[in-house]
């Protein structure tokens, strides 16, 4: 039998398992570096396949991570995870917001190419709909965790991740080189991978893959192979202190850090845009002040930039460091800036666009196949891509189509479960070309 017959009916018997972790998923959602009890379970499966798994403090450096939740709150989410059945011996390894992982399987003689692909795990930080309608909710399995929701179908990214171990697994004996599956935490404001790349999980990977549900791919029949258009961004917050004081009596005492912060709101918008590429620039948030009469001693700005190219966002992070720094002196106050998240800009290959393109054409499902698409958005899967191209290596980010019910990011998202099993069958005949 033809190895693409064999996935096939293989995968067809796994479509009740892949639905079913995909609403368990879905029921527990876990925002950025708190998907302990996520990350536990996949992990606890991979292990019991025979993968190899990296995790814990092995997984990332530490001092990468960007957006990280207090303290208090990754522990609250510990015990979160553990009553709602999450592996506690692996959620004790994860203490303290560790919830990557990798997991490797060794096929045959070991000696071919190594081929890695990013499934992310995180949930947004919204409410669900309960209404009748939301198959979710009439199925029942919408979210149980208050302000926060699979929105952006990564539930359904892990369900494929683990149903693509299931069929590696199986018929690992038919390949030969390594599989590597990366398990991406907090890519909802494009904080994880990162840390992941500087701790080397796409060290001696020849090929890497991404995968996203839905986006412009929006029914089942179509595919998209290669993104040529994410946008490199840096995520900030600026907290501006100054000095309190009696705004009637005394306003000459005071620094006012709610005019630093305007200032700089202002000016950042007018920040000349650059030749080379498009840009963009953002201030989506500004708090500040603590009463009518005090002369505001804080303030703080939610901001991001965005250029074509990793060199033109830096540009643009450069020029808003600059601009912000002088609306500080310019109101007599400090500041202080804190990364909260980042992603280069990398093109996927057409080469293995092409490669994937030719793997969609043969299980026959697709009729709609397109090489490659501009998205002018951002996904920190692109370090992992930069990181393989700049080793010598190759890689894309394909779009499984799926009709949706609502736009990613709303409360009433939800994707045909029909994409899951495509998804695990696309994914493992590209392993099988690369290293069948």
């Amino acid at each position: 039998m033809a190895a693409g017959q064999k996935i096939h009916e293989f995968v067809e018997t796994l479509t009740p398992q892949l639905i079913a972790w995909r609403r368990d998923f879905h029921k527990y959602p876990e925002s950025g570096w708190t998907e302990f009890r996520t990350a536990s379970l996949a992990a606890r499966k991979l292990m019991q396949l025979g993968f190899t798994v990296v995790m814990g403090r092995d997984a990332v450096v530490a001092e990468d991570r960007m957006g990280l939740p207090p303290a208090e709150e990754l522990a609250r989410h510990e015990l979160r995870a553990v009553s709602q059945g999450g592996d506690e011996e692996l959620i004790k390894m994860m203490h303290g917001g560790f919830t990557a992982f990798w997991a490797d399987m060794v096929c045959g003689s070991g000696q071919g190419p190594t081929i890695a692909i990013r499934f992310d795990m995180d949930a947004n930080d919204c409410s669900e709909s309960t209404a009748a309608e939301h198959l979710p909710t009439a199925a029942g399995f919408v979210s149980e965790n208050p302000v926060v929701m699979h929105a952006c179908a990564h539930d359904g990214h892990t369900a494929i991740g683990l149903g693509v171990a299931e069929v590696i697994a199986k018929f690992k004996d038919d390949l030969n080189g390594t599989v590597r599956l990366m398990f991406q935490p907090a890519e909802e404001g494009v904080r994880g991978a990162y840390p992941m790349v500087t701790k080397g999980v796409t060290k001696g990977v020849d090929v890497v893959l991404g995968i996203h549900i839905g986006v412009s791919a929006k029914t089942l029949s179509s595919l998209v192979c290669g993104i040529s258009g994410f946008l490199a961004t840096t995520k900030m917050d600026v907290d501006f202190t100054g000095k309190s004081a009696h705004a009637g009596s005394h306003p000459h005492e005071g620094k006012n850090a709610l005019m630093a912060a305007c200032a700089a709101a202002t000016n950042l918008h007018g920040i000349a845009r650059h030749g080379g590429g498009d840009t963009r620039i953002t201030v989506g948030k500004l708090i500040a002040g603590q009463g009518r009469n005090v002369v505001p001693p804080n303030a703080r700005l939610v901001m991001e930039t965005r250029g074509e190219t990793t060199e033109i966002n830096e540009f643009m992070e450069s020029e808003a460091l600059r601009i912000i720094k002088g609306a500080a002196e310019m109101w007599g106050c400090t500041y202080a800036v804190t990364k909260m998240g980042a992603a280069a800009s990398a093109p996927s290959d057409p080469e293995v666009a092409a490669m994937l393109a030719e793997t969609g054409r043969e299980m026959g499902c697709y009729d709609t196949i397109v090489l490659d698409e501009t998205l002018a958005g951002s996904d920190d899967f692109t370090y992992m891509l930069e990181a393989v191209q700049k080793a010598g290596g190759k890689g894309t980010y394909a779009l499984l189509g799926s009709p949706l019910k609502a736009p990613h990011h709303n409360d009433r998202f939800d994707f045909e479960e029909t994409v899951l099993s495509r998804g695990v069958e696309l994914v493992s005949r590209m392993i099988w070309k690369v290293l069948g």
